[in-house]
């Protein structure tokens, strides 16, 4: 994978450790190659615009035209292939003619409304950019949607022929622009700043601070609609290369980066993470091949829009003598039998309790007259047959700390004639499981909402039953 930074293009080969939050592993997670990926040339920054999906790559812009740095690096620039389908992608074609150049043109963004291109490229374009020994750096341009194609690209006003700045990203509301720089008051060789949209322009940057960056590179950010900042980050403790993090802003500053797991994450440098609406699917680019190609990945895990309530049970009954007039001019004692081993004496003609299990109770009241002292033996019976609601029950603590692990259990389902053959877990935070007793650490803090599917292996016909139950767990920083 090559960094976009450095002079023209240069390999990235540092790896060194540093602390993080792994991401739980749910093994759910589908990853196709998409074939717009040649295998030949490199492809990256994939980004859905209306009808496909608009990347970066450095094959060729044409049969003759092979434009190529000093150093023999081809120039990136943004085509589009159309969509046709789900995983079935059209011919790829440039995006725009107007804006072919002989300077690098991506990674880019395009703001909320598709009308500019934001996107990284040589600062310098003058006579010294054509010196072999100029060290020229990277900048962002921005180029805007006219009648007859897109304009003459602009210069970022915080460009600097000291230093680079790339990988811009818009938010969907137009309020935020991230970007990598190596500006030396950074934490590391590339840290990854912020501009807020304010009064028609973008202020000064801000760096994120020392939860999003490390002394090390943070590259390609993405601030998704649900408000979690993905990027990639050559730190120690991943899985090698540069890996995809992602965090959350909080009131104050960012939650600790939390490492995305495989099959998106792998050995090799895998970077510019992209996800569609719905949040279950998107893209991201790697090198695990041969070259820099798009992958898609696509979220199996499963989440209902709707499950039952956890029902709690108590058994607990209210107990009378239906014949209690009789006993109001005359004191008299009132002894219950439960027959669970539990008795009780009182001095009106009814009764609460509860008991501990289901089961068939035959329940007992004997009466004493306190003036004679005269025993009414089973004055009353009452035959109670207790039962349990059928349904999944998941047994786990009320809330819990970030980091901590805890044990989520679906013994205590009542499914009386299910020949169970899963026990599904969402954990309301993008990862899952299968099994009747599992364990989990959540990552970050919050209030989710925890389903447990549980289904039935196929009856002779074929049907197979299914219920839903959702439970919440709060989680809290210590």
């Amino acid at each position: 994978m090559k960094i976009l930074y450095k002079g023209y293009i240069l390999f990235l080969l540092l790896i060194l450790p540093l602390a993080f939050l792994k991401g739980q592993s749910s093994n759910m997670i589908r990853v196709v190659k998409v074939p717009v990926s040649t295998g030949q040339y490199n492809e990256m920054n994939a980004i859905l615009v209306q009808d496909g999906i608009a990347f970066c790559s450095d094959r060729r812009t044409s049969g003759v035209v092979n434009n190529r740095t000093f150093n023999g690096d081809r120039v990136y620039s943004i085509f589009f292939a159309e969509r046709e389908d789900t995983m079935k992608w059209g011919r790829t074609n440039i995006f725009s003619r107007d804006l072919l150049s002989i300077f690098n043109q991506g990674p880019f963004c395009f703001t909320p409304d598709r009308r500019h291109i934001y996107y990284t490229s040589e600062v310098e374009r003058g006579n010294s950019a054509f010196k072999r020994d100029f060290k020229n750096r990277r900048g962002i341009f921005i180029t805007d949607k006219v009648a007859d194609g897109w304009s003459e690209p602009r210069a970022f006003e915080y460009n600097d022929p000291l230093w680079n700045l790339g990988h811009p990203y818009i938010s969907n509301d137009g309020k935020y622009l991230f970007f990598s720089s190596d500006i030396p008051v950074g934490y590391g060789d590339s840290d990854i700043y912020m501009c807020r949209w304010e009064n028609d322009s973008w202020t000064e940057p801000e760096k994120l601070g020392p939860e999003v960056n490390s002394q090390y590179s943070e590259l390609y950010p993405y601030f998704s609609p649900a408000g979690e900042l993905y990027f990639a980050s050559d730190r120690g403790g991943g899985y090698g290369g540069l890996d995809i993090y992602y965090s959350r802003i909080k009131s104050e500053g960012w939650t600790k980066p939390v490492l995305m797991p495989e099959p998106i994450n792998s050995e090799a440098d895998d970077f510019s993470l992209y996800k569609e609406q719905d949040g279950e699917s998107g893209f991201f680019t790697s090198n695990r091949g041969r070259t820099d190609d798009i992958y898609m990945f696509i979220s199996e895990i499963i989440r209902k829009s709707e499950c039952n309530e956890l029902v709690y049970e108590q058994f607990c009954y209210e107990f009378k003598e239906v014949n209690s007039m009789k006993f109001d001019s005359m004191p008299f004692e009132f002894e219950w039998d439960f027959d669970d081993g539990t008795k009780l004496k009182t001095n009106i003609a009814k009764a609460e309790h509860c008991f501990k299990e289901p089961g068939m109770y035959v329940v007992k009241l004997n009466v004493t007259d306190m003036i004679t002292g005269e025993i009414n033996h089973n004055e009353t019976s009452y035959l109670l047959q207790i039962e349990r609601t059928e349904q999944a029950f998941i047994t786990l603590p009320d809330s819990t700390y970030v980091g901590d692990t805890i044990k989520l259990d679906a013994s205590m389902s009542y499914l009386p004639g299910w020949d169970i053959a899963e026990y599904y877990w969402n954990f309301d935070d993008g990862t899952a499981d299968k099994g009747i007793e599992i364990k989990k650490t959540y990552l970050l803090k919050g209030a989710y909402d925890v389903q447990l599917i549980v289904s039935s292996k196929p009856d002779p016909e074929g049907n197979i039953k299914e219920t839903c139950v959702t439970r919440t767990i709060v989680v809290e920083e210590r």
